[in-house]
């Protein structure tokens, strides 16, 4: 057997261990998406800039939350987009 020193090591993060926790995350939330689809199946009517019409309760949802998501990845996107031009001149007079 091996001595107390040896199984007392931590065991490494490799790549594989992180993608096999990422797979199951995914598949975790991937029912997680299903259920929800499943359980809000209610057609919802819906009015948006002077559209009508009804949809499932989870397809609008859903597509309220990529708007939410793509709207703060834009404004995020820009004020990064900001910064970096604010940083670049001080980095050419620090050299």
């Amino acid at each position: 057997m091996g001595s107390s020193a040896e199984d007392s090591r931590p065991v490494p993060v490799t790549r594989t261990s992180v993608a096999w926790a990422g797979v199951w995350a995914a598949a975790l939330a991937s029912i997680a998406f299903i259920v929800f689809i499943l359980q809000n199946t209610t057609l919802t009517q819906v009015s948006f800039l002077g559209l009508h019409g009804t949809l499932p309760l989870a397809v609008a949802m859903l597509i309220a939350m990529v708007s939410g998501i793509l709207l703060t990845l834009v404004l995020g996107t820009a004020r990064i987009t900001q910064l970096r031009r604010l940083a670049r001149p001080r980095r050419h007079h620090n050299r």
